[in-house]
């Protein structure tokens, strides 16, 4: 949704213009690089100064744009945000998915993909720390996270679909995929957060050490002659629509 509002003539037609066949194409690819370039100036800004201080002005000042030209393409700072968050992480993953395209065999993914967003974020610090500060300090009108457990869902969807194929092809052995795609993202979340608070820290290293610690838990068993395989994860996994009793520790 783009807000009504005119940006002065900075961008786009001018008042009483209309817009003709011709000028479809290019007008979008203007819109384009300048909704690209408003959101470059947001996560600088927001990088630099915090969340709560990134106000529209400021990210307008940084552009070097009027603050009526971001909204003329953004209908307020919530949608700015919420349209930075999708750019990155769709970055992200054209960036790992190149990686993985690569490799000319299927297994092996892991490493790739851990080692992947790290080379990522290390090559764009700016934008993890505009993530940091949007994830703790975005909130809905209710004040609850913007970014809350929930829209973790389709990323963990993806990790357990990933393992089921995985193990398909006898690469891994049985466990509970949901609780290994959340313990996976779980690390490489606090893999950021320790680099962020020490940027001295070597963040190649931690992402194949982290690599080869879910490489060792994921990776299915040697066969030996005359062994039953493992069961399916169904088999060994609590039904989650039951309630897990745990012990009286009193």
């Amino acid at each position: 949704m783009r807000s009504k509002n005119n940006p002065g003539g900075q961008d786009g037609l001018g008042e009483g213009e209309r817009a003709s066949p011709e000028r479809e194409p290019e007008r979008s690819f203007i819109e384009k690089a300048r909704r690209a370039q408003i959101i470059d100036a947001a996560v600088e800004t927001i990088a630099v100064r915090g969340f709560a201080k990134a106000s529209l002005a400021q990210i307008a000042e940084r552009a070097g744009i009027s603050k009526g030209v971001i909204s003329y393409h953004f209908a307020g700072k919530a949608e700015l945000i919420e349209r930075l968050v999708e750019q990155v992480y769709g970055d992200v993953g054209a960036f790992v998915g190149a990686r993985l395209a690569e490799r000319a065999e299927a297994s092996g993914w892991l490493r790739v993909y851990i080692e992947s967003v790290a080379a990522y974020m290390y090559d764009h610090p700016s934008r993890l720390a505009a993530l940091g500060e949007i994830f703790s300090n975005f909130r809905t009108a209710d004040g609850a996270p913007h970014y809350g457990i929930a829209s973790s869902e389709p990323l963990y969807a993806a990790l357990e679909n990933a393992f089921r194929e995985g193990r398909s092809r006898g690469e891994f052995r049985a466990f509970d995929d949901r609780v290994m795609a959340v313990s996976l993202q779980a690390g490489i979340d606090d893999m950021f957060a320790y680099w962020s608070a020490h940027p001295e820290h070597d963040l190649a290293a931690h992402a194949r050490e982290l690599a080869t610690l879910f490489e060792h838990a994921t990776r299915a068993p040697a066969a030996q002659p005359g062994t039953e395989p493992e069961p399916e994860p169904h088999d060994t996994a609590p039904d989650r629509t039951e309630p897990t009793e745990l012990p009286d520790l009193h």
